[in-house]
């Protein structure tokens, strides 16, 4: 019980809450410390934060390797697009899987496709609805004819299909959904979890599709969205606002795309400007409070974290009564631009 408290409470990489309206806002600052052999991308993918952020925040060489033991300070704080009783939601610009089950919501960070294009293939993640087909452990990877086309190109090895193993791409979890080519996938390259590198799938973490494997359902409703803004409202009346970057360039101005998603919040007259701007000009994927000073409850700064009220204790409860079997084998290891 003790590991996968400590997961749920300091990684935020997965993150369990109960919901009660449509805007939801998780996530908050961590301190992390750093293992032996991490890069920042795997720090990134930990916990879903842009690993260019990370550098920046700690004050970090890009280039540098990170020391063991070196403390990280950063924030994870989002806003979810969409909230379901029961499914899956994936927002590509956030890269993160939102699953929604009775009334709880779990967030894990993902891989997605590339925005690179040819004449044979697209390798941008499709948007639309979907359906959970089937799930497969230890699964055979058939290996799409786009993607044979490529190895040939490039003078690589070309197989139509890879036994599972140590090289097999899709690791040992596959989910199928009802998407053309589309899976929920572990990958054997961790370092492009939280980027798009992937040829349209949708990668994970082995610690994280572990989590989420025995929890779907064939025949789960979901759903891939592109939402690089988003914008919640909380009870005492501020704005919080998120932007990333418009990876696969659909919208031709981001600040007259913001602008307008803003005025249908109605909450034109309510939000500082200029800390839109900032955020424009940053797309740091970050949740920021934006409120003007008059509409913040007193006493408030723009560094609260709503998402933190009431919330130790639903996680808690959830993984007391959800994975007590789980703990009883897990060890006790160390903890471990958008």
């Amino acid at each position: 019980m003790k590991s996968l408290i400590k997961t749920a409470l300091f990684l935020v990489c997965i993150l369990f809450a109960q919901y009660v309206s449509a805007d939801m806002i998780i996530g908050g600052d961590v301190t992390h410390t750093v293992g032996k052999g991490e890069n920042l991308y795997r720090v990134g993918a930990k916990y879903g934060v842009y690993w260019k952020t990370i550098a920046r925040i700690n004050g970090l060489n890009e280039k540098d390797p990170l020391v063991e033991g070196a403390i990280l300070k950063f924030n994870t704080r989002k806003i979810v697009p969409r909230v379901v009783d029961t499914g899956i939601i994936v927002n590509i610009p956030d890269r993160t899987l939102y699953f929604f089950r009775d009334k709880q919501l779990m967030a894990l960070p993902v891989g997605l496709g590339a925005s690179y294009k040819n004449e044979y293939s697209d390798w941008k993640t499709p948007e639309g609805k979907f359906r959970i087909v089937s799930k497969r452990k230890d699964p055979t990877w058939y290996v799409p004819e786009s993607i044979q086309i490529e190895y040939a190109l490039k003078g690589k090895n070309v197989e139509e299909t890879v036994p599972p193993g140590p090289k097999n791409p899709l690791g040992k979890y596959a989910i199928k959904t009802s998407l053309p080519a589309v899976l929920i996938h572990e990958t054997i390259w961790p370092g492009s979890v939280y980027r798009y590198m992937s040829h349209g799938c949708i990668r994970m973490l082995r610690e994280h599709i572990e989590q989420l494997f025995p929890l779907v359902e064939v025949n789960m409703q979901g759903e891939i969205i592109y939402e690089p803004v988003k914008i919640a409202r909380t009870d005492d009346g501020r704005t919080f606002v998120e932007i990333r970057t418009d990876i696969y360039r659909k919208h031709k101005s981001m600040k007259n795309y913001t602008a307008k998603l803003i005025d249908a919040r109605g909450v034109s007259d309510k939000v500082d400007w200029q800390k839109i701007d900032r955020l424009l000009k940053e797309e740091s994927g970050v949740a920021e409070d934006v409120s003007l000073e008059k509409h913040a409850k007193p006493g408030a700064s723009s560094e609260s974290d709503p998402s933190k009220a009431g919330f130790t204790s639903q996680v808690v409860d959830y993984f007391k009564s959800k994975f007590n079997k789980s703990d009883q084998a897990a060890s006790t290891g160390n903890n471990n631009k958008q």
